[in-house]
This record gives structure tokens, C-alpha cells and sequence, in this order.
């Protein structure tokens, strides 16, 4: 469930704080290992990218998670976003 007073963390933290830091790897290191430019590491991290399928299946690999975790971090953030204002009534049959 969607939280409704906050938008959810983007991975690119939780990549950065939950997983980088305590390993003591760099973002540069990481970008190496898992073979992409660190600029899409980077962009990533700074909340400025989203986390492809591409790259949740490099982030699994490398870290030991599933490409789940990051497709479902991802999905999380972005609804909360993009949360429509209007609401819409719901659909019924007719007749």
C-alpha cells in the first residue's frame, strides 16, 4: 500500500545508503562491476534516473537481492508521484 503523507524512498538511496555504504564500494567501483556507465549509477543514486529491468537485474546479481526488490521500489516511488488529483468515479454496468 501506497503511503499517503510521504512519497516512498527511491531506490537510488536505498541503493546508496542500504547497500553501497556498508559495503564500502563506490559508486564508481559498482559501475565497474556491474559493467554500465557510472553515470547511470550516479543519476540513479541522485534520484535522477529510474531503475530499468536492465539494471534491477545487474542490482540483484551483484547485491544479492531480486529484480523484484528493485522493479517494486521503483513502481512504488513512481505511483506515489504521479498520484492523480482528480479523482474518478468508478465505472459500472449499465443497463
Amino acid at each position: 500500500m501506497l503511503p499517503k503523507n510521504r512519497v516512498p524512498t527511491h531506490p537510488g538511496e536505498i541503493l546508496l545508503e542500504e547497500f553501497l555504504n556498508p559495503l564500502g564500494i563506490s559508486q564508481k567501483e559498482f559501475a565497474g562491476h556491474i559493467g554500465v556507465p557510472i553515470q547511470r549509477v550516479n543519476e540513479i543514486v541522485r534520484g535522477r534516473r529510474g531503475v530499468s529491468s536492465g539494471s534491477a537485474w545487474l542490482f540483484a546479481e551483484a547485491l544479492g537481492t531480486t529484480p523484484e526488490l528493485w522493479m517494486n521500489l521503483q513502481a512504488q516511488h513512481d505511483l506515489a508521484l504521479n498520484r492523480p488529483r482528480k479523482r474518478v468515479k468508478r465505472l459500472r454496468k449499465t443497463g
